[in-house]
């Protein structure tokens, strides 16, 4: 089995970031988390997570009061998911990130 971690900055002034973690065996993902996180409030926040945490690829929407909304999410193959769920991370962040700042100052 073959782990893969790593932390990818977003932006410049590296206060956005991906966290990623998978395990692979024989070129197939057994299991992944990619977790969008950013300085809010002056800490990490994790703001999106992808991940195969009970059994099933799902996307947690993550809200300032730490309520989660979870998405299963609908792929033949976890490679796949992986795939999907860092290229929509990378595209979306400041979408993402907007949404939970809004949030944090209408309550």
């Amino acid at each position: 089995m073959h782990e893969i971690e790593y932390l990818m900055y977003l932006s410049s002034e590296q206060v956005d970031r991906l966290r990623v973690y998978a395990q692979k065996e024989k070129g197939e993902i057994l299991e992944f988390v990619v977790q969008y996180e950013a300085i809010i409030l002056d800490e990490w926040q994790p703001i999106v997570r992808y991940d195969t945490a009970h059994g099933f690829a799902h996307k947690d929407i993550i809200k300032p009061k730490g309520k989660t909304i979870k998405q299963p999410l609908f792929f033949e193959t976890y490679n796949l998911a992986l795939t999907y769920a860092t290229l929509d991370l990378k595209l979306n962040w400041r979408q993402y990130k907007d949404s939970f700042e809004k949030e944090i100052t209408n309550d």
